[in-house]
């Protein structure tokens, strides 16, 4: 065969551990179907712990159970949409799973979004009813006559407490802006009592693999924030494709821990979906700071844990290190961005746990890669090789179509049963994404000649950011809004235990004037924190292509070399 159809000899096969397959044999069960069978077989299980506050599987599917006989008691249907807007709580998890089992699509958004982009979301996915936090109650009740929800649903963090943090909770709470008092309004309703007033007998809705689960939004390859629709088969199969890969791990025997945010498709699938496939105990945080990472790890002995870069960083440079006995991880999976040696190999030596490094996109529900666990090779630098049943192509950048020789970059093509159906609303951009069954990705990539992958670099310009995806247009469309803008262009740059942080080049207009400090406050309302620029650059003018496009690019190079010069890169 040529070398340019190496990738149809998958050379990855031959790294793959023992007893993980090339196919699957996928069973057609879905997320709510599988949570059944998980209180099954183990009723009496730890399914969800929160503040030490713990519920078993048995009582996780009543509560879901309840929920969704709740939802439909409100007129969603199947194939409405419901809005999340919560962390990591036990509502998140029950919310979740209730929605998808009336036929409903799920739209998590993130609690640190500002008004301007929930509104979007809402809008945009027509959203009917939303649950969130009573922290964000009035602003969600204020911003409700911009979009089509009709009922608020808000919990709070001392719902599920154990004894005495629920008799302690009403004290302190305020004071530590951990509550807050929801004003009255028509169609607002507790967490609480709207389960309580509920039977546990749903209706039996037929869900299949081609329906919609969720939107989840993204900027996909364009920086534009779309919703990525992910099907009941999404989730399943790639859950399927977790266990297949990990063999050495059975079910009911394993404690997750529950860090990585639900409302991001990675811990949504990695740290909530999968633990719930395995009938595995998950703790849930709902802020993952090092310090509580750790104090966590101290109490309740996790034995899995899916990470970003930036919570591997921060959990080894936190002085309670020292006091935490890591040792009961036997997992560790890292995805984001690339995790660097040296935290590998530390992490490593204070748990004696292997982490392996992988890669996904939101459109692939979103692992794709991952480095072999145990009994296969693990390279550093590499996001790894294609899991069961993903096909993989680099091509050219002009075409996309033309397959390059093995150690050539272009752009990485993927083709799976994990592979979105689509962009809701948006043809245009699903049929420039989507061709012929592969996804065309965005990224920049090379594979070596046993079928290791390397990402290179971005064709689209995400930024990374603390394991959160920062699209620069966002941030731009905000600049241009200020009177004083005329130009402005977003890039990330290097920061210590972030990844990325980010840097916008401001370019003003004529006889206006204006700071750094400035710039970064009039962003503050309008973005979420982690997307506020931490640095502005004023110049007179920005390098543009022949037909006026800012090179990006060009600038990223630029403030590279100089930072090189520097010696802070």
């Amino acid at each position: 065969m040529p070398e340019k159809n190496k990738y149809q000899d998958k050379p990855w096969l031959t790294s793959y551990e023992k007893g993980v397959p090339e196919k699957i044999d996928y069973e057609e069960i879905c997320l709510p179907e599988i949570l059944e069978r998980s209180a099954s077989k183990f009723p009496d299980k730890m399914a969800l712990l929160f503040q030490g506050y713990k519920i078993t599987y048995r009582e996780l599917n009543d509560m879901v159970n309840r929920f969704a006989v709740s939802l439909h008691n409100f007129g969603i249907d199947k194939g409405d949409s419901v809005a999340i807007l919560l962390p990591n709580t036990i509502p998140c998890v029950v919310a979740y799973y209730a929605i998808l089992k009336i036929g409903g699509r799920t739209v998590l958004n993130n609690p640190l979004y500002s008004d301007r982009e929930l509104e979007h979301q809402f809008n945009d996915s027509g959203s009917k009813l939303l649950i969130t936090l009573d922290l964000l109650g009035n602003r969600m009740i204020d911003l409700r006559p911009k979009t089509k929800i009709k009922q608020i649903i808000y919990t709070s963090i001392g719902d599920y407490l154990p004894f005495p943090k629920n008799l302690l909770f009403p004290f302190v709470a305020k004071k530590k802006n951990l509550a807050a008092d929801v004003k009255s309004a028509e169609n607002v309703y507790k967490w609480k009592d709207v389960l309580v007033k509920s039977s546990p007998n749903p209706p039996d809705i037929k869900l299949s693999f081609d329906d919609i689960a969720m939107y989840q939004y993204t900027g996909g390859t364009t920086g534009i924030s779309k919703a990525v629709m992910i099907t009941h088969g999404n989730l399943s199969t790639q859950v399927q494709q977790f266990e297949a890969w990990f063999p050495t791990f059975n079910k009911g025997e394993e404690i997750m821990l529950g860090s990585l945010p639900f409302f991001h498709i990675f811990g949504l699938s990695t740290a909530m979906n999968f633990a719930i496939y395995m009938g595995w105990g998950d703790i849930l945080i709902p802020k993952p700071q090092p310090g509580p990472l750790l104090e966590t790890i101290r109490k309740f002995n996790p034995t899995f844990t899916p990470l970003v870069p930036a919570m591997y960083i921060g959990i080894l440079n936190h002085p309670d290190i020292n006091k935490t006995d890591m040792t009961s991880i036997n997992g560790c999976f890292s995805g984001s961005a690339p995790l660097p040696i040296e935290v590998i190999r530390d992490f490593e030596h204070k748990t004696g746990a292997v982490i392996v490094e992988g890669f996904g996109l939101t459109e692939a529900s979103p692992v794709t890669h991952v480095n072999p666990f145990a009994g296969g090779k693990r390279k550093a630098g590499s996001i790894g090789i294609p899991i069961p049943d993903t096909d993989c192509r680099i091509v050219n950048l002009d075409d996309g179509e033309t397959d390059l020789p093995v150690g050539e970059s272009g752009e990485l093509l993927i083709r799976g049963p994990q592979v979105m159906k689509g962009y809701w609303n948006n043809p245009e951009e699903t049929s420039e994404t989507l061709t012929n069954g592969w996804l065309h990705t965005g990224d920049i990539a090379k594979m070596d000649e046993e079928g290791y992958f390397y990402i290179v670099d971005r064709k689209k310009d995400m930024i990374i950011s603390g394991g959160c995806n920062v699209y620069p247009r966002d941030i731009e469309e905000v600049f241009y809004e200020n009177p004083k803008i005329q130009e402005a262009c977003a890039i990330g740059i290097p920061h210590a235990t972030r990844g990325e942080s980010i840097k916008v080049f401001v370019v003003l207009k004529e006889g206006k004037t204006a700071t750094q400090e400035e710039l970064i406050e009039y962003c503050t309302d309008k973005l979420a924190k982690y997307k506020l620029p931490t640095e502005i650059e004023f110049r007179d003018d920005l390098p543009k292509s022949n037909v006026g496009k800012i090179l990006k690019k060009e600038l990223r190079a630029e403030e590279m070399t100089k930072r090189n010069r520097a010696g802070f890169a």
